[in-house]
């Protein structure tokens, strides 16, 4: 009997060229069952869900709202119909998005390209999304037009070897290195078939057009100026397999399901309120989270604050008061317009809050805003504002409330239990806050038992990812910030050293081998992520030493072990990044406790106002600027006959409730 091959969703088969009547009438009425686990928006749809949490690849893709518990819209059909038209909405504006990018990657002002084709599987080897469509200049597509002209710089020829290649061409761009895996798949009736694939090296690097990386005893920074770069090959969706980094970076878990870049953002403010929406987005958004943006390029922009901005209100009305606050400063504005735009949102914000509190509900729209107007104030802002504000340990009563309803110390606990659950970014952030925070108070971090657990657990809380300190060392911070609380209590001095030895062994447990300090940058003169965060451990390291040391009693500044300590320290700090695009801002709590610590003509006072100086205006704002501010007081009355004040003791002499980090 002949047979014919005929397509079936799912696998190839073979079937017989006539089939009985009753078979075929069966085949005809059979009925495709549903999932009903699937998320709602793709029942909506009407499309296949993988069911991937904490969002499906589909609504990930096209930039939806992924919704697994059911909706207030799904019972009522003209919602329903809305929402659909909403979706609809979205997804164009993605797909338009999407298109418009493509199109300015094939344009004239970009380095040539090495590929334009678009990914055209979704069974690559690696776990990134993809989307199947066609390629958009390849001679492979459908839709190629083998009749126009090649864009420029794009060569139909396979690359030669880089060794072959000439000079790369005159332009702004920096050099780079890309790995490039190429994989072809055939379909027959959507049903992969084959699959080829190949890896090659592209170099646009010469040696003799770039001049060659600092060497160590040259500040960062001095060598490069104010024009370094971040790893322009980085992709923070292979970053966890990127070869240079040595583990996971740790995606957060955050409250919003779907990144959102600058142009899909549709924030709704008033008419006189525009300007102070965009001088944030332009201006402040850069300067909020540079170590994050050095690790997960673009992440802090599209995956925390602009997704926060569009759908919390209370949220959007503390951003526009530090907007606000950062043109007074940045602009030398004056008068009563631009005092009343800060006094305004800063109400608003504090208002909404409030009643939110009141009524109980939106819990993590009010953390966010609440840690918002506690982490913004350590960006912008100058230590002799005047303007009236409330204390930030007052709001950090209300953090610790609404993350103990929200339950997140028990989502890091399932941390250490299950792999695939993400880091809480607004746990993190607490964490961050509560840690240094305890310091600037002398008291027990709130949630120190937490760290405790971590600790032992070898757990990390994205704290490094975040701000750059290994996640070890910032629980040991958390310990000593402990046992200055009990020292202050009256702890007895002999059980008192007993637990210094023990963290100071601890801390010397997370020593790195020879030469893990090195040049953060690359041949390229790009930023290599894993080492800057390995140099920035460095200098914590070094301050949870000065710090420790600090507890002991009869504990002198002018003893030999602590001046070599604030000398170590000092060499660390040559391998951190300089400038305004320098990462000094992250090392706000290391300057404080290495500055307490250092002796009149030290060279940490020599290096450390020579990259003040380097930061300009950035070292007279946030909270850089107060801990200049506080360093400078420190040194005069430590210099002029009071050599054991404590920086604390100042801060409280002053009204300053600084929070440093």
């Amino acid at each position: 009997m002949s047979t014919a091959v005929v397509g079936v969703t799912g696998n190839m088969a073979t079937a017989p060229m006539v089939a009985p009547a009753s078979t075929s009438a069966k085949q005809n009425t059979k009925m495709h069952r549903r999932s009903r686990t699937g998320c709602f928006t793709c029942r909506l749809r009407r499309k296949k869900c993988d069911e991937g949490k904490p969002a499906c690849r589909a609504c990930k893709h096209l930039g939806l709202k992924c919704e697994y518990k059911r909706p207030m819209w799904w019972g009522n059909n003209d919602q329903r119909k809305q929402q659909k038209e909403d979706i609809k909405t979205i997804i164009r504006r993605t797909k338009l998005s999407e298109k418009t990018a493509q199109m300015m990657s094939l344009g004239t002002e970009t380095p040539p390209r090495l590929s334009h084709s678009v990914p055209t599987s979704d069974t690559y080897s690696d776990t990134r999304e993809r989307t199947r469509a066609a390629s958009v200049d390849s001679q492979y597509s459908l839709e190629f037009d083998f009749n126009r002209g090649t864009f420029e710089g794009y060569y139909p020829h396979p690359h030669p070897h880089p060794s072959y290649l000439g000079p790369p061409p005159p332009g702004p761009f920096s050099p780079y290195d890309v790995d490039i895996k190429t994989e072809r798949q055939t379909f027959v009736n959507d049903v992969p078939t084959r699959r080829d694939s190949s890896l090659s090296t592209f170099s646009t690097f010469h040696p003799p057009q770039f001049a060659p990386p600092p060497p160590p005893h040259v500040a960062m920074g001095q060598g490069h100026g104010e024009s370094w770069q971040y790893e322009e090959v980085y992709d923070p969706q292979t970053a966890i397999h990127s070869s240079e980094l040595e583990g996971d970076l740790g995606y957060f878990d955050l409250a919003h399901t779907h990144p959102v870049t600058t142009q899909q953002a549709v924030i709704h403010v008033d008419e006189c309120d525009q300007r102070l929406l965009d001088h944030f987005v332009n201006n402040v958004l850069r300067l909020l989270f540079p170590v994050l943006e050095a690790t997960r390029t673009g992440s802090a922009r599209c995956e925390v604050v602009l997704p926060a901005l569009e759908s919390n209100r209370c949220y959007l009305h503390c951003c526009l008061s530090i907007s606000a606050l950062h043109m007074k400063i940045t602009q030398g504005l004056q008068g009563e317009q631009i005092d009343n735009d800060i006094m305004r949102h800063r109400y608003a914000t504090i208002s909404e809050l409030c009643e939110a509190l009141a009524r109980d509900t939106e819990h993590q729209q009010i953390l966010e805003a609440t840690l918002g107007m506690i982490f913004f104030q350590c960006t912008v802002g100058r230590p002799d504002d005047c303007l009236p504000d409330i204390p930030w340990h007052q709001h950090f009563q209300a953090v610790v409330s609404l993350v103990q309803k929200l339950e997140l110390p028990q989502a890091l606990t399932d941390l250490s239990q299950a792999s695939h659950i993400s880091t809480p970014f607004n746990m993190t952030l607490t964490s961050w806050i509560d840690i240094l925070g305890a310091t600037m108070l002398g008291r027990t971090p709130l949630f120190a038992h937490n760290y405790r657990e971590r600790y032992y657990s070898s757990s990390s809380s994205g704290l490094q990812e975040l701000m750059g300190c290994d996640d070890r060392i910032m629980y040991l911070i958390s310990e000593m910030a402990c046992l200055e609380s009990f020292k202050n209590e009256g702890m007895d001095e002999l059980q008192l050293c007993n637990h210094i030895t023990v963290l100071a062994t601890a801390l010397g447990q997370t020593e790195p081998g020879p030469g893990a300090i090195s040049d953060p940058y690359s041949a390229t003169g790009a930023i290599k992520p894993a080492q800057l965060m390995e140099n920035l451990t460095g200098v914590f390291r070094f301050a949870a030493r000065i710090y420790l040391c600090s507890l002991v009693p009869g504990y002198d500044r002018h003893q030999n072990n602590i001046v070599d300590l604030v000398n170590k320290l000092t060499e660390v700090l040559e391998f951190i990044p300089a400038g305004p695009e320098g990462f000094d801002r992250s090392l706000v709590w290391p300057y404080l406790i290495a500055g307490s610590a250092a002796t009149q003509g030290s060279s940490f006072r020599r290096v450390f106002q020579s990259r003040t100086d380097q930061l300009g205006e950035y070292s007279e704002s946030g909270s850089f600027g107060r801990m200049v501010r506080l360093l400078q007081e420190f040194w005069r009355q430590a210099d002029e006959g009071r050599p054991n004040v404590h920086w604390r003791d100042i801060m409280q002499q002053k009204g300053w409730d600084y929070l440093l980090i």
